[in-house]
């Protein structure tokens, strides 16, 4: 078997396992299951609010569900990032933008609250929450601006910050984050479901959190800022905001004493752990033996890639002659990515993976890594991330360009292009997380 061969083989195989780690969240069954636990008297109206990239699927799971039980369902507000058709009428649907809010997301805002208008405080309400919801659903609390909130997403996104800290700062200003939502539907019992796009599968960070209380203070976000320099950069009017809740003129996110918790149950349904032991299990149907990281990727994106790289050197030294295993990795990494350069983190990781592989020489023969966003994509791309090899590094100088610059400038999205290595699955309607994927192969 030649050494194309050999990668071609390696790269069928990493696809064959991100197909089974994005299956791994099983929304549409995991959704059902949750719906047909809710203690719904028939005499009692549900409305439907499904947010997310995987919303639509979620959605059609409950809608499917509700119908079956015979509940009545009395509307609701679907926002995805693309187009969704609903069973049920009296369910709308419209498109969010994502990872920036815009018009349509300022829309689709004031759509919800249009809806939620009109419950009933006996009614049951069912919201359904996974990665993107934050933008899709973005829309400034009353009295701030539009396009200061668009420019506070764009700011946060390039300034390599955790999705945990990004939420906390982005839920200070949006109108249904930080537990606004749950605030809006009580004293309805709500119903949160979410499908976990954060390390730690914290309910108050997915999608910013719109149904459970704000854990965080006014002065941890101050602090985000300032480490993150972008205090003096955020808009003036939300800064000034900020000031005034410090200050105590405007009061805080609502926290875990406010009454209207007493009505919510949250639950997160699917994790990316989950979508690992999926992957693992289609391995070993493969034939290969995995490994399954339990540490969270967290952290730098370029520094995790090479350290990634370096795990799987150590695994390749004592595989024996004739053999294939793999290493598995799941978590969300950080990145920087000045101005509108196109990029992404699992880009990033992959670019710096394969600078260290390619270091190594023939010590990295047969190893092959795949870093991919289990939703298909990644950062401001099409694409969802990239396979690479101890040859790519190679292969991208050899196409004219300078790969350590390419590294160093955060131009990883051109630099695998130009190598044929970049992983284009198209939305996969979910987001776990990212997920990393190492076969050796002796």
């Amino acid at each position: 078997m030649t050494a194309v061969d050999v990668t071609r083989d390696a790269r069928d195989l990493l696809s064959e396992l991100y197909r089974a780690a994005v299956d791994g969240a099983h929304i549409e069954t995991l959704t059902a299951n949750a719906v047909a636990a809710i203690p719904v008297e028939r005499r009692r109206r549900v409305w439907l609010f499904a947010f997310g990239k995987a919303a639509g699927p979620m959605a059609s799971a409950a809608l499917g569900t509700l119908q079956r039980e015979l509940s009545e369902v009395a509307g609701g507000v679907v926002v995805a990032p693309a187009s969704v058709s609903m069973s049920a009428a009296s369910v709308s649907s419209c498109v969010g933008d994502h990872p920036v809010p815009d018009r349509r997301s300022f829309d689709a805002a004031a759509r919800i609250g249009a809806v939620v208008q009109q419950k009933r405080g006996s009614d049951v309400s069912v919201v359904l929450l996974s990665g993107g919801t934050s933008s899709l659903v973005g829309g400034p609390l009353p009295g701030l601006s539009e396009a200061d909130l668009s420019r506070l997403f764009e700011l946060l996104l390039r300034a390599g910050i955790d999705i945990h800290e990004m939420n906390a700062v982005r839920k200070r200003f949006a109108r249904w984050a930080a537990g606004r939502l749950a605030l809006a539907l009580a004293p309805a019992r709500t119903y949160c479901f979410a499908v976990s796009d954060v390390p730690g599968d914290d309910v108050a960070s997915i999608g910013s959190g719109p149904c459970v209380p704000d854990p965080t203070s006014i002065q941890q976000v101050i602090d985000i800022l300032k480490r993150a320099e972008l205090f003096s950069r955020i808009p003036t009017g939300f800064r000034q905001y900020i000031v005034d809740v410090a200050r105590g003129v405007i009061p805080e996110t609502p926290k875990a004493s406010h009454p209207a918790f007493a009505h919510v149950t949250a639950q997160v349904i699917a994790t990316n752990t989950a979508a690992l032991k999926a992957a693992a299990a289609a391995a070993r149907r493969a034939g290969t033996s995995p490994t399954v990281h339990e540490r969270v990727l967290i952290g730098d994106a370029a520094t995790a890639g090479a350290q990634i790289a370096e795990s799987l050197l150590e695994m390749r030294a004592t595989v024996k002659l004739g053999t294939t295993v793999c290493a598995l990795w799941g978590g969300e990494t950080t990145v920087r990515v000045p101005g509108a350069i196109p990029g992404g983190r699992c880009q990033e990781l992959a670019l710096a993976a394969a600078q260290r592989l390619a270091r190594a020489g023939d010590a990295a023969a047969g190893i092959t890594l795949l870093a991919a966003g289990t939703d298909g994509r990644d950062g401001n791309t099409d694409v969802a991330g990239a396979f690479v090899d101890a040859g790519t590094w190679s292969v991208i100088a050899a196409a004219g360009r300078d790969p350590l610059a390419d590294l160093t400038d955060h131009r990883a999205h051109e630099a695998l292009a130009s190598a044929h290595a970049l992983f284009a699955p198209g939305p996969t309607g979910t987001n776990v997380m990212d997920v990393v994927l190492g076969v050796v192969r002796v």
